[in-house]
Protein backbone atom coordinates (compact mmCIF):
# COMPACT_ATOMS: atom_id res chain seq x y z
CA UNK A 1 0.00 0.00 0.00
CA UNK A 2 1.14 3.63 -0.52
CA UNK A 3 2.04 5.39 2.41
CA UNK A 4 -0.12 8.17 1.56
CA UNK A 5 -3.66 6.64 0.21
CA UNK A 6 -4.89 10.16 -0.04
CA UNK A 7 -1.98 11.72 -1.79
CA UNK A 8 -1.88 10.22 -5.66
CA UNK A 9 1.19 12.29 -6.52
CA UNK A 10 3.13 10.10 -8.16
CA UNK A 11 0.99 7.11 -8.34
CA UNK A 12 1.34 4.71 -10.91
CA UNK A 13 -1.36 1.81 -11.25
CA UNK A 14 -0.38 -1.42 -13.34
CA UNK A 15 -2.62 -3.71 -14.20
CA UNK A 16 -2.28 -7.19 -16.63
CA UNK A 17 -4.53 -6.63 -19.39
CA UNK A 18 -5.29 -10.48 -20.32
CA UNK A 19 -4.51 -9.63 -23.61
CA UNK A 20 -1.19 -11.26 -24.75
CA UNK A 21 1.77 -12.62 -22.41
CA UNK A 22 2.89 -9.74 -20.82
CA UNK A 23 0.68 -6.61 -21.56
CA UNK A 24 -0.41 -4.39 -18.43
CA UNK A 25 -1.97 -1.17 -18.43
CA UNK A 26 -0.68 1.99 -16.80
CA UNK A 27 -2.70 4.13 -15.41
CA UNK A 28 -0.87 7.75 -14.56
CA UNK A 29 -2.65 10.67 -13.55
CA UNK A 30 -6.02 10.47 -15.20
CA UNK A 31 -4.13 8.92 -18.56
CA UNK A 32 -3.37 5.48 -19.61
CA UNK A 33 -0.35 3.75 -21.41
CA UNK A 34 0.25 -0.07 -22.36
CA UNK A 35 3.41 -1.39 -21.04
CA UNK A 36 4.65 -4.64 -22.74
CA UNK A 37 7.19 -6.96 -23.57
CA UNK A 38 9.06 -7.83 -27.78
CA UNK A 39 7.50 -9.99 -29.86
CA UNK A 40 10.75 -11.74 -29.60
CA UNK A 41 10.53 -12.63 -25.97
CA UNK A 42 6.47 -13.45 -26.25
CA UNK A 43 5.01 -10.25 -26.13
CA UNK A 44 2.68 -8.14 -28.71
CA UNK A 45 5.01 -5.02 -28.70
CA UNK A 46 2.01 -3.32 -27.63
CA UNK A 47 3.77 -0.55 -25.69
CA UNK A 48 7.43 0.16 -24.15
CA UNK A 49 8.95 -2.55 -22.29
CA UNK A 50 9.39 -1.87 -18.10
CA UNK A 51 13.28 -0.89 -19.11
CA UNK A 52 12.20 1.41 -21.83
CA UNK A 53 10.21 3.08 -19.42
CA UNK A 54 12.61 3.71 -16.84
CA UNK A 55 14.64 5.06 -19.81
CA UNK A 56 12.21 7.30 -20.77
CA UNK A 57 11.91 8.88 -17.32
CA UNK A 58 16.01 9.49 -17.32
CA UNK A 59 15.49 11.06 -21.06
CA UNK A 60 12.45 12.88 -20.30
CA UNK A 61 13.58 14.05 -16.79
CA UNK A 62 16.95 15.57 -18.39
CA UNK A 63 15.29 17.09 -21.27
CA UNK A 64 12.82 19.12 -18.40
CA UNK A 65 16.21 19.94 -16.38
CA UNK A 66 18.00 21.03 -19.20
CA UNK A 67 15.29 23.24 -20.49
CA UNK A 68 14.25 24.49 -16.96
CA UNK A 69 18.06 25.54 -16.75
CA UNK A 70 17.55 27.22 -20.25
CA UNK A 71 14.99 29.36 -19.04
CA UNK A 72 16.50 30.08 -15.75
CA UNK A 73 19.99 31.53 -17.07
CA UNK A 74 17.93 32.87 -19.95
CA UNK A 75 20.49 31.13 -22.65
CA UNK A 76 19.16 30.45 -25.75
CA UNK A 77 19.81 26.58 -26.45
CA UNK A 78 19.41 24.78 -30.08
CA UNK A 79 16.13 22.54 -30.07
CA UNK A 80 17.34 19.53 -28.57
CA UNK A 81 16.19 15.91 -27.96
CA UNK A 82 17.69 13.66 -25.40
CA UNK A 83 18.02 9.83 -25.96
CA UNK A 84 18.04 6.57 -23.25
CA UNK A 85 18.58 3.44 -23.10
CA UNK A 86 19.17 0.67 -20.80
CA UNK A 87 21.67 -2.37 -20.92
CA UNK A 88 22.76 -4.92 -18.38
CA UNK A 89 26.94 -5.28 -18.67
CA UNK A 90 27.75 -8.65 -18.35
CA UNK A 91 30.24 -9.43 -15.92
CA UNK A 92 33.73 -9.76 -17.28
CA UNK A 93 35.58 -12.78 -15.37
CA UNK A 94 37.57 -10.80 -13.26
CA UNK A 95 34.89 -10.56 -10.13
CA UNK A 96 33.04 -7.98 -11.42
CA UNK A 97 29.37 -9.08 -11.27
CA UNK A 98 26.98 -7.87 -13.88
CA UNK A 99 25.27 -4.42 -13.64
CA UNK A 100 22.41 -2.15 -15.09
CA UNK A 101 23.91 0.78 -17.24
CA UNK A 102 21.91 3.40 -18.77
CA UNK A 103 23.60 5.34 -21.81
CA UNK A 104 22.19 9.25 -22.30
CA UNK A 105 23.15 11.29 -25.30
CA UNK A 106 21.81 14.67 -25.80
CA UNK A 107 21.50 15.76 -29.59
CA UNK A 108 21.59 19.15 -30.39
CA UNK A 109 19.80 20.35 -33.83
CA UNK A 110 22.23 23.26 -34.12
CA UNK A 111 25.92 24.57 -32.63
CA UNK A 112 26.59 25.37 -29.26
CA UNK A 113 29.47 26.89 -27.61
CA UNK A 114 31.61 24.29 -25.74
CA UNK A 115 30.82 26.25 -22.26
CA UNK A 116 27.64 26.34 -22.30
CA UNK A 117 27.42 22.29 -23.64
CA UNK A 118 29.73 21.38 -20.57
CA UNK A 119 27.31 23.02 -18.71
CA UNK A 120 24.68 21.20 -19.74
CA UNK A 121 26.21 18.23 -19.46
CA UNK A 122 26.85 19.08 -15.57
CA UNK A 123 22.91 19.57 -15.19
CA UNK A 124 21.97 16.18 -16.84
CA UNK A 125 23.59 14.79 -14.04
CA UNK A 126 21.86 16.87 -11.47
CA UNK A 127 17.74 15.59 -13.08
CA UNK A 128 16.13 14.18 -10.10
CA UNK A 129 15.93 10.72 -11.85
CA UNK A 130 19.63 10.24 -12.33
CA UNK A 131 19.94 11.01 -9.01
CA UNK A 132 17.78 8.73 -7.70
CA UNK A 133 18.96 6.17 -9.85
CA UNK A 134 22.50 6.84 -8.46
CA UNK A 135 22.43 7.34 -5.18
CA UNK A 136 19.93 3.79 -5.09
CA UNK A 137 16.51 3.40 -3.66
CA UNK A 138 14.59 1.42 -1.28
CA UNK A 139 11.25 -0.57 -2.60
CA UNK A 140 9.26 -1.76 -0.28
CA UNK A 141 6.28 -4.07 -1.39
CA UNK A 142 2.85 -4.81 0.31
CA UNK A 143 0.05 -6.95 -0.70
CA UNK A 144 -3.96 -6.72 0.46
CA UNK A 145 -6.33 -9.63 -0.94
CA UNK A 146 -8.85 -11.70 0.79
CA UNK A 147 -8.24 -13.29 3.98
CA UNK A 148 -8.27 -17.14 4.24
CA UNK A 149 -9.92 -18.90 7.46
CA UNK A 150 -8.52 -22.14 6.82
CA UNK A 151 -4.60 -21.43 6.59
CA UNK A 152 -4.17 -23.71 3.75
CA UNK A 153 -5.56 -22.28 1.65
CA UNK A 154 -3.16 -19.15 0.56
CA UNK A 155 -0.73 -22.63 0.32
CA UNK A 156 -3.59 -24.72 -2.59
CA UNK A 157 -3.83 -21.79 -4.16
CA UNK A 158 0.06 -21.59 -4.52
CA UNK A 159 -0.37 -24.95 -5.55
CA UNK A 160 -3.12 -24.90 -7.88
CA UNK A 161 -1.28 -21.83 -9.45
CA UNK A 162 2.28 -23.99 -10.09
CA UNK A 163 0.11 -26.34 -11.79
CA UNK A 164 -1.56 -24.62 -14.09
CA UNK A 165 1.85 -23.08 -15.02
CA UNK A 166 3.91 -25.88 -15.47
CA UNK A 167 0.41 -27.68 -17.34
Amino acid sequence: MVSNPTDTTGRVIARPTGKGRFQAEIEVRGGAILADEPVNVGGDASGPTPYELLSAALAACTAMTIRLYGQRKNLTLPTFRVEAAHQVVPADGAGDAPHDRFERHIVFDGPIPAEIKERVLDIAGKCPVHRTLMRGFEIVTSADGADYANGDAPRRHADDMIATADA
